[in-house]
């Protein structure tokens, strides 16, 4: 059963989402908040597997609330919900933590997907979509004061897994990590393993942000 909490400022939408997972065998909505103040709060009570956090909301906006609750509550995952026009927003969102985001009139069938797959502790943006949002936005990502020494946030990372955290900063799929460095496709696996649990990072779309924070790959 996954458990979720839906956080919304609209509470005919809170109706909707609840009426299309109730429909569904395994989930199970333990929760509502109207606010992302009452959604931190409500995280901290309900201990929810996935929260579906909208992005404009009052007191606290989905974004504040998503970094807040990703850093106390590391096994809960969020899954930001935006609007075609806001697509910034749910970049902000990947940015504090959320493990994907979608679209408000995405079919029903792949908000219970996702949110299936953001409880398994992975991401929901696809490679390609990974791409594509970084092309567009990554140059809207704060830049500190000088470059970043790169030794002291990739020397924990070999050689080889440098370079298939930068081809995963393409938007690359392991599939195509293995055609490119010449690997098998078990070994990008294993590979893309280590990178994860080395940078402490939970999916894929947190290592492409890292991968350009870090300045081991730049924005095109």
């Amino acid at each position: 059963m996954i458990r979720v909490l839906l956080a919304d400022d609209q509470p005919l939408l809170r109706v909707g989402f609840r009426m299309v997972l109730e429909a569904h065998d395994g989930m199970e909505i333990v929760g509502e908040a109207a606010n992302g103040r009452q959604a931190v709060d409500a995280v901290a009570q309900l201990k929810p597997d996935v929260v579906v956090m909208d992005v404009r909301m009052p007191e606290m906006d989905g974004v504040e609330a998503t970094a807040a609750i990703t850093a106390a509550h590391p096994d809960v995952h969020v899954l930001i919900l935006t609007t075609f026009d806001l697509d910034e927003y749910a970049f902000a969102g990947l940015r504090a933590g959320a493990s994907g985001f979608l679209l408000k009139d995405v079919p029903p069938s792949e908000l219970v997907a996702a949110i299936r797959t953001v409880a398994s502790g992975d991401a929901v943006v696809a490679p390609r979509v990974t791409r594509r949002l970084l092309e567009t936005f990554a140059d809207r990502l704060p830049v500190s004061d000088g470059e970043p020494d790169p030794d002291t946030r990739l020397s924990v990372l070999t050689d080889r897994e440098r370079d298939v955290l930068s081809e995963i900063a393409l938007g690359r799929t392991n599939l195509e990590i293995a055609a490119a460095l010449h690997l098998s496709e078990a070994t990008v696996k294993t590979h893309v393993s280590r990178v994860l649990a080395k940078l402490g990072v939970r999916d894929r779309v947190q290592a492409v942000i890292f991968a350009y924070e870090s300045r081991l790959v730049h924005p095109s």
